[in-house]
């Protein structure tokens, strides 16, 4: 294949998993002899979260203080300012990993400013405001080129939309991730205070889809056994407003009398994330709804057992040879996987299996994955081209 320039469009500059992908896709690419080019909106002008071994853009991006469906649309006007013209669109292929995105690259596909694009659709949110929801199915509906993480949401596509998904899979990359400790270990279980532990890490902040209620009411229960354990909420930053949630899970904390031992860490610098995996003795990650979950390979790929929900898509590609397949509705099972995580034959027998399953996923393997996607979607749009 010739050498593309790729335009990769997310939603954030900020930690969250799709932006990670969206990094270590484009890396990858570039290794492949492709220039990939990774856009977001950065209304701090502070940057990408973390440096990174591909060309980036910091989109100009204009506050918003109203509501998310506001901070939307904002987003959405911020990406059409960008690629406005011709010069900015010189790019063989677009890709969109979002809703934002989605939408702009919609908007400029109509205006004849570029020729179509790829979606890659991590997850599907349910939205009770009329305008997001629409927004997040055109974004999907009005692609040339449809992917998807896992098979959990090529399903979904087939079944509510029509068209068929490539699925693209999910990586990591060894070379950071790794089981050996560093300065940091230590350096971050001091910062944090984390003493003795057990350690149980939680990532993506207070989140309802990310089941966090259910994980502190099973780390309470953890508590009764292990009354050193400490839980870390790492994470959080998210377009998404959940306050509401946040305070719940709060209240709960309070109630239970469990405020000190829980410590909020907000975003996490990405160069501090392999060590936060070292020092927990479980990553808990019984979320309720995943694209595909790559903090999960992250943690395996550092060692370090973990507890994720007995739902797709984390059984499309985990056994329960490799982690804890948990109901995410039940605390006390949760609870249970916590306990056993701490077993030293348990940790020997999961560690093993993990870092077997983080190195059967490699980026190389997803670029070239998407690689044959952007060559069908090219033929595509030369077919209605010459239509």
């Amino acid at each position: 294949m010739r050498r593309l320039r790729i335009a990769i469009l997310t939603h954030s500059t900020n930690p969250r998993g799709g932006v990670a992908h969206c990094l270590a896709l484009a890396e990858a690419l570039c290794a492949l002899g492709h220039e990939a080019v990774v856009h977001a909106p950065d209304p701090s002008g502070s940057g990408f979260f973390r440096d990174a071994g591909c060309p980036t853009v910091s989109v100009a991006a204009r506050p918003s203080s109203g509501t998310t469906t506001d901070l939307v649309r904002t987003r959405i006007a911020d990406y059409l300012r960008h690629f406005g013209s011709p010069a900015a669109c010189d790019f063989d292929v677009f890709h969109a990993h979002d809703g934002i995105g989605g939408n702009a690259l919609a908007i400029l596909r109509h205006r004849r400013l570029i020729p179509g694009f790829v979606r890659t659709v991590h997850h599907v949110d349910d939205f009770s405001d009329r305008l997001l929801a629409e927004w997040q199915h055109r974004a999907i509906h009005e692609a040339t080129r449809l992917l998807t993480v896992s098979r959990i949401w090529a399903d979904w596509i087939r079944d509510d939309l029509g068209p068929e998904a490539d699925i693209v899979g999910n990586g990591v990359d060894l070379s950071v991730y790794r089981t050996e400790p560093t300065e940091a270990d230590a350096a971050l279980r001091q910062r944090w205070s984390l003493g003795p532990g057990p350690v149980i890490l939680c990532v993506g902040g207070f989140e309802e889809r990310k089941n966090t209620l259910g994980i502190i009411e099973a780390f309470a229960r953890l508590r009764t056994r292990h009354p050193q354990a400490r839980l870390v909420v790492a994470g959080g930053a998210s377009l998404l407003d959940h306050a509401a949630y946040r305070a719940r899970c709060r209240a709960a904390l309070d109630v239970a009398g469990l405020g000190a031992c829980v410590i909020e860490t907000g975003p996490v610098p990405q160069a501090d994330m392999p060590a936060l995996y070292r020092i927990a003795d479980v990553l808990a990650f019984p979320s309720w709804k995943e694209g595909f979950g790559l903090c999960v390979l992250e943690a395996m790929a550092c060692g370090t057992p973990v507890i994720v929900s007995r739902l797709p898509p984390f059984t499309e590609y985990l056994t329960p040879a490799d982690a804890y397949l948990v109901d995410p509705g039940d605390a006390r099972e949760i609870a249970a996987a916590m306990a056993d995580a701490l077993v030293p034959a348990s940790r020997l027998r999961l560690r093993d299996a993990g870092l077997v399953r983080a190195a059967a996923h490699s980026w190389r393997a997803c670029a070239e994955r998407h690689r044959d996607a952007y060559a069908a979607c090219a033929r595509v749009e030369q077919d209605l081209i010459h239509a």
